[in-house]
């Protein structure tokens, strides 16, 4: 198969596909009808792989900007001003903080807030119910662990983009992350005028040198041991569904990185003939490839209720 290399063995990297459909349409099915296509596609499977992006997160409840911000950030909204930065957590992130001090006195707080201290599982849980007696895998470019905590097996999931609880040596100098989670709310403690003591700023253990997130934001992303057996359990779970009756049900996955989901979900579909595509999204994410046919739903209306419908069908 085309996702396989010399080895047999299907990896991340060739897994990943950075071309586009050339011939996206918006359905205009009626609703009701892109409903019972999707719970006919999902009940006809015996393999799920669900592709989850920002969008699942957002749908489930979680929030990152607007008053939620300003009541959990506003210390920092003082410190540095509302401007093009500190409006919401994405682009709060992105800040150019003075000192590691004023850096991880914002990072302990945002890292609790979207990953440790969120909890956003009930639609997480409802969807999971659908695949019951199926074969169950997650590709998601997640950091929350919302799948984890609603259930989800460890063993099932392969976040690719790293998650909120771990950091790593900023420059990568070493395979290995460290959980930080019980760091993270001592320096939210300690934290004063937006700043954690000296003593508290984390340093790599290695080579003495800054740590960072372990978010893959820059080439020194680190792939630890535990990434690298997700990657391993996900490659085989494709090998053996790529040529079954596999649904693939995405998530809230946009444009931003589409080259991890959506375009190698098309990929797979427009490949394989026994596999179909379910597509949950708001405006232009919903568009599908007209050439997959009745293979592909794209169903664009708010993926709570979506999901929610779905599974009342699944389970009828």
């Amino acid at each position: 198969m085309l996702f396989q290399n010399r080895s047999n063995a299907i990896t991340f990297n060739n897994f990943l596909s950075g071309t586009p459909a050339r011939d996206y349409i918006m359905q205009d099915t009626p609703y009701a009808e892109q409903i019972a296509r999707a719970v006919n596609m999902i009940k006809a499977a015996d393999y799920v792989l669900l592709g989850a992006g920002a969008g699942m997160s957002t749908a489930a409840g979680a929030q990152y900007g607007g008053k939620f911000f300003e009541e959990r950030f506003g210390e920092f909204q003082k410190i540095y001003g509302k401007g093009p930065y500190m409006r919401d957590m994405y682009y709060a992130g992105f800040y150019p903080f003075p000192d590691q001090e004023s850096k991880w006195g914002f990072w302990c707080r945002l890292a609790l807030t979207a990953g440790a201290d969120l909890d956003v599982t009930p639609l997480h849980r409802t969807l999971l119910s659908a695949f019951e007696g199926k074969k169950l895998f997650l590709l998601s470019t997640n950091a929350d662990r919302q799948f984890e905590k609603a259930g989800l097996p460890t063993e099932q999931i392969f976040a690719t983009q790293g998650d909120y609880d771990h950091i790593q040596c900023k420059r990568g100098c070493h395979p290995k992350t460290y959980n930080a989670v019980e760091r993270f709310r001592e320096m939210d403690a300690a934290r004063r005028d937006g700043r954690i003591p000296g003593e508290m700023v984390p340093k790599c253990p290695v080579c003495g040198g800054d740590m960072a997130m372990n978010l893959r934001v820059d080439d020194h992303f680190v792939e630890d041991a535990t990434w690298h057996e997700a990657e391993r359990r996900f490659g085989a779970f494709l090998s053996e569904a790529q040529d079954k009756k596999l649904v693939l049900v995405e998530l809230g996955v946009g444009f931003n990185t589409p080259t991890i989901i959506r375009f190698p979900f098309e990929k797979l579909a427009r490949e394989h003939e026994n596999i179909s595509l379910v597509r949950l999204n708001v405006g232009e994410g919903a568009a599908v490839p007209a050439s997959l046919g009745e293979r592909a739903v794209g169903i664009d209306a708010d993926m709570a209720k979506s999901i929610t419908d779905i599974v009342s069908g699944v389970r009828a």
